[in-house]
């Protein structure tokens, strides 16, 4: 089978083609998938340069147990690709919210980024938020009425020309889902004692990554003393200055459940949730899937998702 890999960390530009065998079922539970397409997430890209390489150590082939499978959408294999990893974390970050999203506001900063477009329509279709903010540059601002739906984002920013903690009333955001790392510059537009922020983007605290579903493998890995115990002191200094201003600050792993991509495909196939892919390329190009990776990697001029064709329909 073709393989998309790296033999050492490294950016995009060291990323590989190889022909492995094919993984072998070694449990009633397990699931061998054939893939016709493959979206291309910021954690797959991160993981790959050794962001979490003191923590953890994958293997060539990862199998996967039945629980985490759903079906696929009525829609072609490229965009359903692109649903489930980045739908299921915003869905999962919007449920955090304490208490009921209907009438609040809600601010999603990059909402035509591969996680941001999802975070948008579910606030406002499926949480029935009030108000939907978020921000994109320029050449973009057509574009979200056009990609996300007409009434689904309410204000839109372009952050090239105005900062939003000044367009934004101060202590008027319910909700923030932070993708990009701006959870801490934010703090003044969230509402004293009920404001919540979910990062995906900054980092977990070391207990967290200890406990998460990433650490979940066969040989049991622990996370060493010092980085564990540094982890755990930035996301302290986050908690603590998030505190400050009266809000609840959290980072959050994806748990991935066979259960939320059933609903999130009962969400696409009744209107509620459409996918915006951006660039799609062959598996077998090395070259153009280094430079699609790497627009995920830089996190720039990307819209919406990228996707990695693997075999023909």
């Amino acid at each position: 089978m073709l393989s998309l890999n790296t033999p050492t960390y490294s950016d995009p530009s060291g990323y590989q083609l190889s022909d492995l065998p094919k993984p072998e079922l070694n449990d009633p539970k397990d699931v061998i998938i054939k893939v016709y397409a493959a979206s291309i997430n910021p954690i797959d890209v991160k993981k790959a340069d050794g962001m979490l390489k003191m923590a953890v150590k994958d293997n060539e082939f990862v199998k996967c147990a039945e629980q985490h499978i759903g079906l696929k959408p009525s829609i072609s294999f490229e965009d359903a690709a692109s649903i489930p990893l980045a739908a299921m974390t915003a869905l999962q970050a919007l449920r955090k919210y304490r208490g009921d999203l209907t009438g609040k506001t809600v601010f999603v900063p990059a909402g035509l980024s591969g996680t941001g477009l999802f975070a948008c329509q579910l606030a406002k279709n499926v949480f029935h938020a009030g108000k939907v903010i978020t921000t994109v540059s320029t050449s973009k601002i057509p574009k979200v009425k056009e990609l996300l739906g007409e009434t689904t984002v309410d204000e839109v920013i372009d952050y090239t020309k105005s900062d939003p903690r000044e367009v934004i009333q101060a202590g008027s955001v319910d909700f923030l889902f932070d993708t990009i790392g701006s959870s801490m510059e934010f703090l003044s537009l969230m509402k004293p004692q009920t404001g919540c922020i979910i990062s995906v983007s900054t980092m977990p605290s070391g207990s967290q990554l200890q406990d998460s579903s990433i650490m979940d493998l066969p040989h049991k890995p622990t996370i060493p003393f010092v980085p564990r115990t540094a982890l755990n002191a930035m996301d302290c200094v986050r908690k603590l200055r998030a505190r400050r201003y009266g809000v609840e600050y959290s980072y959050m792993f994806l748990e991935s459940t066979g259960e939320d991509l059933d609903e999130l495909r009962g969400h696409v196939e009744e209107g509620r949730l459409r996918t915006v892919v951006g660039t799609t390329v062959p598996l077998s190009d090395i070259k153009a899937v280094q430079d699609a990776c790497q627009i995920v990697y830089s996190g720039k001029g990307g819209l919406g998702k990228v996707v990695i064709r693997v075999a023909q329909e």
